[in-house]
């Protein structure tokens, strides 16, 4: 089986699911994988920092005259006079820091923080962030980052000058290196109601989510509660007796029937291909051939008569051979995800041949489905 029919395979597994699962029971969800809760977002946070204790693989002073700016006004701040000449240390990089403040975090909760050369720092590696402020874009402070930076990636130079390196030396990662300070002004139960938002949006999707939630309520409260506003919000009203967590708690453990667009994802760098479960093919006929010209030079040396003044002399010989594969004629008619990769199979091209495919197809009028181009 060449590498075309292994890809489709698989994409065909993964769309009609494992040991024959059916695609309507492959498509039902949580209502908490699908949705979010639009009170509970994330938020955030930006800090511009230093990372002290590099093995001379900081920034140059001279280079990056910022580091030295702060490097200072750190010191004056700690009470240390900094009058004097300038240092020609490389173990500080500046840095920016940047965190994600998740919802309904408490202050004394730790988070992860990422941090990123501004310099020209050659490597972050075994650094230590230290004490960085991190704001919210409504200019407040949330959280305060410290702590040892790790870093995936490494390098290494000799004495000639030839150099490894691998993976990303000038960013790395402090595990729970942020302290929360600072709750969010809104909280959860201050809300009246509340709002889920589709993560891919689509109004089949949007109004069944409503369908489950209003048959539970009616179930449960005797009256419905949901109500789809558009293809990606939903908004559910509390009732007047029932504690808001617990509400939710027991929304996103709802099962639904989801549903989305059909697509066809292509990577023309990367010569992937993703076929949704719902892609139809109108019936169409398709031809694909490669014209393959090889140009090969032989040159041929002449050498003089005997006895005669002649010189050596090389002759160029031309050698240009066209050779034509495929052209092969076949029927596309894809009522399901099955028929479509057998009829694309039978073509037996290359990844970059079904791209092209697809692409006519598209053009024709007979691919059902959005073509989208990474």
């Amino acid at each position: 089986m060449n590498k075309m029919r292994f890809f489709l395979h698989v994409f065909l597994a993964l769309a009609l699911g494992a040991g024959g699962v059916s695609p309507a029971f492959a498509s039902a969800s949580r209502i908490k994988d699908i949705a979010s809760l639009q009170a509970g977002r994330d938020n955030q946070l930006i800090g511009y920092g230093l990372i002290v204790g590099l093995q001379g693989s900081g920034d140059s002073l001279r280079a990056s005259p910022f580091t030295e700016q702060s490097m200072r006004a750190m010191l004056q701040n700690l009470g240390i006079s900094t009058q004097g000449g300038q240092s020609g240390a490389k173990n500080t990089a500046a840095v920016m820091v940047t965190a994600t403040l998740p919802p309904f975090a408490s202050p004394g909760s730790r988070i992860d923080v990422n941090v990123s050369s501004l310099g020209d720092a050659s490597s972050l590696r075994g650094g230590t962030l230290i004490m960085t402020s991190l704001s919210g874009a409504d200019g407040q402070i949330y959280a305060v980052a410290q702590g040892s930076v790790i870093v995936s990636g490494f390098t290494a130079q000799g004495q000639s000058g030839s150099s490894v390196t691998e993976g990303v030396t000038t960013g790395g990662r402090v595990p729970n290196g942020a302290i929360i300070e600072r709750q969010l002004p809104s909280r959860f139960k201050d809300g009246v109601d509340l709002v889920l938002q589709l993560r891919n949006p689509d109004f089949s999707t949007s109004v069944g989510v409503a369908d489950v939630v209003n048959q539970y309520a009616v179930e449960k409260y005797g009256a419905p509660i949901a109500e789809a506003r558009d293809s990606q919000e939903i908004a559910v009203e509390k009732p007047k007796t029932v504690d808001l967590a617990r509400l939710m708690a027991d929304i996103e453990n709802l099962v639904v029937e989801t549903d989305s667009p059909a697509k066809v994802v292509v990577n023309e760098r990367t010569g992937t291909i993703v076929i949704g479960a719902d892609v139809r093919v109108s019936k169409v006929a398709v031809s694909y051939g490669t014209l393959t010209v090889q140009v090969s030079e032989t040159p041929q040396v002449i050498q003089p008569e005997p006895f005669s003044k002649g010189q050596t002399a090389l002759q160029p010989q031309t050698n240009i051979t066209a050779q034509k594969s495929g052209g092969k004629v076949a029927v596309l008619e894809g009522p399901d995800l099955k028929t479509l990769v057998a009829g694309l199979n039978n073509i037996g091209v290359k990844p970059d041949g079904i791209i092209a495919i697809l692409q006519g197809i598209k053009s024709a009028g007979a691919l059902q489905a959005e073509l989208v181009l990474q």
